[in-house]
């Protein structure tokens, strides 16, 4: 008998909780019945029930499957089905929704909730029918336009169909009426504005939906939209890379729509993938691509081909690259562009290459992989010829790329028989283009000092020739950077100086010269840069590159121009001007220890202290360096490394360290550009951005910093300054920053909310740290109210507890929070008196508190709780609180306790309309 009565007490129970409008609880009790339940009739009540609570709480799938569980059962059960209509219509299947209130109507034809549900949902059905119709219309009208209207009018046409394309109703309308046939048509006018309405409509067409992508492939066909990429003509190569992107996102997984298994079948989509991927592999190598096309055939591949998540082990994409285009890529890498009958190349095409190679090699999950990388790689490279030196040039300039690129590949190739005599007779040569060639490889050679001590032995007396005797500046800034770059292997360690004392400072110079010159063109002036990047990390250097306005103005000129290849050299020179590297922490027991055992100790050059790093930091500011760096960050991930992201970061939370200097990075767009450096990237270089939005959102109006949609970006970056891992004071202005954000709108409280912050919030609520404490209060106090209702924990205790803590703003914050929560919940009110028995003492102690807007806080939590219950007014009059408002409402009117004194005749007042006590005089 207990079994049979245990699901019976259960939907009692539930039942219960409904009527006490108890959602979550009644949904426990229903969900308990249900697994304990025998009865199919019973059972069947119980889902219904439960429907009726997701009703409630606007979970509308979870409404219609359990009201379908109970129909399932009795398919004349009444409350189900329209239970089920209901959810139905939210959901926004009109047509389903119609077909059960119309059963319902047919067993009650006098329900007039039934028959207005029915006349309703009618005419919405007709509406979105006659919206269908439109559109289908619109689209009619719209390609005739295009055929038949005069050119002023066929811009406006086509770029209908782009809008009508966004939205799926339209883009399937425009599919089912032999749209994309028509579409190919335009492509085929050869207008670039008819080709680019065209191919951007065929994109809205097929994102996130994979049987119109097939469609769109097999139609249009790979090769016809790789001639289309393979154009000079940029926005048309960008749009259809776009359309490229969206048709393999479809493919391989962008669409979650429920196909039969039939269709699923015939939508297999694996050899259309491997045909896009071979398709582009043709195309980085071909003669007829443009740069630009060029370009985005290798974005592709970078960001589709390796794995995102190394926890995959289907590493098969990255093998069949490495299999069918490895050596096309290698041939990118060795275009020499002052050659004759070389690929059509942009500044970017080789750096894209050589980050591609370099995410290629990363994916390789073992040993026997990589050494099939390798000897590809090998067998490409060497096979000099003395009597071919254009051949010989193009091998050590793919070397170069390689070093770009897999760095550890690169340096064993380098160090193999051959190559360096091969670099030594390539920097003896009458061409200028082999010396070009030569040093470049060099100074890629020597990048990693660590790794690469055999140019470093053998390099630095080639170099120190080619730069004394050669009279040609772009080979004499070449083999300065190679000297830099060796120069520079010490770091910052004041006491592992390469070079003489002051030659650092004339290299340093001499690259400055260049920098500013603007007769040299853009590639000769980045290799300046380069060389800044190394030598800055001696203080000397960079103090003096900062007071250097002109130089300094250039550089972020560079950084703004087509050639995104300077970024990386522009991120390491402002790192270093920054000091916003990692450094190691010193500690004086482990430096006497070294010295006793006569190791080398660090020292810290004069110049990196605070005191000449914060006037860096303004210099840089002052030349604009936050409006350089918003630009930089717009560069495409495929030149924008995640390392280079990192070091962008670490230069802005150094920009971001003084309190004055946060108004003039907003102004300059920081803000916004903070946004993708603290989404993507490495993780530490998403907490440097993090923790600097946090400084800026902490003192800034968010909705200057951040504005439009951009604010809602801005709260998961903070939220994930909220645990452990973070530092105290990251955790500190990342919860200044939320309250800020939670004081604005709802919208950003559930947000907020959404980013699972509340435990955290709370959490912080109990640190030692008395100004962690006091900012997550005032969060809370911002963020919710509804939590301190909930029956089962010790929220409101804690606040009213905090209250009485000895810390002023401590309390300050939780007086606050008291008030306002009271205000807002009179519930809350009556509750404080049951969380402690101090409650009395406590509000007494802030109502007479010396500091004026503690004691106005508790003088307005005084004035809620006589205005939410009248036993509870009742007793606050009757003990020494009567005295206390008394005394605080006879004070003699002070601008600086005049919150107080009027929120105490408020008291009295109150106290007064409900008979508690009868009027004074003055």
């Amino acid at each position: 008998m207990g079994e049979i009565a245990d699901p019976v007490q259960f939907k009692e129970e539930g039942n219960k909780h409904f009527q006490a409008g108890e959602i979550d609880k009644a949904i426990e009790c229903y969900t308990k019945a249900i697994k304990s339940c025998k009865d199919k009739k019973a059972l069947a009540v119980i889902y219904r029930n439960r429907s009726a609570c997701f009703l409630k709480k606007e979970n509308y799938n979870n409404a219609v499957s359990d009201a379908s569980k109970a129909i399932d059962v009795d398919a004349a059960d009444i409350k189900a089905l329209y239970r089920r209509c209901q959810a139905l219509e939210k959901l926004g299947k009109l047509d389903m929704a119609f077909k059960d209130v119309q059963r319902c109507a047919t067993l009650e034809p006098k329900n007039k909730t039934f028959l207005e549900t029915l006349r309703r949902l009618g005419a919405d059905i007709q509406q979105k029918f006659l919206k269908k119709y439109r559109t289908c219309l619109t689209f009619c009208f719209q390609m005739n336009q295009i055929r038949r209207s005069k050119k002023r009018f066929e811009q406006l046409a086509a770029n209908n169909l782009i809008v009508l394309a966004r939205e799926d109703a339209g883009a399937e309308r425009i599919f089912q009426n032999n749209g994309v046939p028509l579409l190919v048509q335009l492509i085929d006018t050869g207008k670039p504005e008819m080709i680019l309405a065209a191919i951007r409509t065929l994109s809205g067409m097929c994102t996130g939906h994979r049987a119109r992508a097939t469609a769109i492939i097999h139609t249009v066909g790979i090769s016809k939209l790789c001639s289309i990429m393979a154009v000079d003509n940029e926005e048309i190569v960008l749009a259809t890379a776009n359309l490229f992107q969206c048709v393999y996102d479809s493919l391989s997984g962008g669409d979650k729509r429920n196909y039969g298994k039939e269709e699923a079948l015939v939508l297999d989509s694996s050899k259309d993938l491997k045909d896009i991927l071979l398709a582009l592999l043709e195309m980085i190598a071909s003669k007829k691509v443009s740069g630009h096309g060029r370009d985005q055939a290798l974005n592709l591949l970078t960001k589709n081909v390796p794995r995102k998540d190394k926890k995959n082990t289907d590493n098969s994409k990255g093998l069949f690259t490495i299999d069918h285009g490895l050596k096309k890529i290698l041939k990118v890498c060795g275009q020499v562009p002052d050659l004759p009958d070389q690929l059509p190349l942009t500044e970017n095409t080789q750096l894209i290459a050589s980050v591609l190679l370099n995410k290629l090699y990363d994916d390789m999950r073992c040993d026997p992989e990589r050494d099939h990388f390798r000897d590809t790689c090998d067998e490409y490279i060497n096979k000099f010829d003395p009597n071919d030196m254009d051949r010989n040039i193009h091998a050590i300039n793919t070397l170069s790329g390689i070093l770009q690129g897999p760095f550890d590949v690169g340096n064993v190739l380098a160090g193999r028989q051959g190559v360096m005599e091969m670099m030594v007779a390539l920097c003896g040569s009458e061409r200028e283009v082999d010396q070009l060639v030569a040093v470049e490889a060099l100074i890629h050679a020597s990048t990693k000092t660590s790794k690469a001590s055999f140019f470093i032995s053998n390099g630095v007396t080639l170099l120190k020739d080619m730069y004394k005797k050669t009279k040609n500046e772009k080979i004499k800034i070449r083999a300065l950077v190679g000297l830099c770059k060796l120069g520079s292997a010490g770091g910052d360690d004041y006491s592992m100086r390469q070079f003489a004392e002051g030659s650092t400072e004339k290299l340093a110079k001499q690259c400055r010269k260049w920098l500013c010159n603007p007769t040299l063109d853009v590639r000769t002036r980045k290799w300046a840069v380069e060389g800044l990047a190394y030598l800055t990390n001696d203080a000397d250097v960079k103090d003096d590159f900062v007071e250097d306005e002109a130089a300094l103005r250039a550089m972020f000129e560079l950084a703004k121009s087509k050639d995104k290849t300077i970024l990386y050299a522009v991120a390491c020179t402002l790192v270093n001007c920054t000091n916003s590297y990692d450094k190691k922490e010193i500690i004086p027991e482990m430096v006497q220890l070294a010295k006793f055992s006569k190791q080398h100790v660090p020292e810290q050059h004069p110049k990196d202290k605070k005191d000449f790093i914060e006037r860096r930091v303004k210099r840089l500011l002052k030349a604009g360096v936050t409006s350089a760096l918003a630009v930089m960050v717009k560069a495409d991930n495929s030149i924008l490394t995640d390392q280079t992201k990192e070091m962008l970061a670490r230069v802005f939370l150094a920009l971001a360290e003084d309190i004055k200097d946060r108004g003039t990075i907003v102004a300059q767009g920081g803000g916004r550009a903070l946004l993708p450096l603290a989404l993507e990237g490495t993780d530490k270089g998403k907490i440097k951005a993090s923790h600097a939005l946090a400084k800026i959102a902490a003192v800034s109006n968010p909705e200057i910093a951040f504005p439009a949609e951009r604010i809602y970006e801005v709260v998961r970056p903070l939220v994930s300054l909220l645990n452990t891992e973070r530092d105290g004071l990251e955790n500190f202005e990342a919860l200044l920053g939320l309250t800020n954000l939670a004081a604005l709108n709802d919208k950003l409280r559930v947000k907020i909310l959404k980013e699972k912050a509340l435990p955290e919030i709370e959490n912080y609520m109990f640190e030692e740290h008395d100004q962690i404490r006091q900012a997550a209060t005032e969060c809370m106090c911002n963020l919710v109210q509804d939590r301190y209702l909930e029956d089962g924990n010790d929220k409101l205790k804690l606040l009213v507890l905090l209250c009485g803590e000895d810390d002023v703003q401590l309390q300050r914050a939780a007086a606050g929070a008291l008030a306002m929560l009271t205000a807002a919940q009179k519930k809350l009110a009556v509750k404080i008196t049951k969380v402690t028995g101090q409650w009395l003492e406590i509000i007494q102690r802030l109502c007479i508190h010396d500091n004026p807007e503690i004691q106005h806080r508790g003088l307005v939590t005084v004035f809620n709780m006589l205005d939410a219950d009248e036993q509870l007014a009742k007793k606050l009059i009757e003990c020494e609180l009567l005295e206390i408002l008394t005394y605080v409402a006879k004070l003699e009117d002070n601008p600086k306790k005049q919150d107080a004194i009027n929120a105490a005749r408020a008291c009295l007042s109150r106290a007064m309309d409900t008979g508690l006590i009868k009027p004074f005089s003055n």
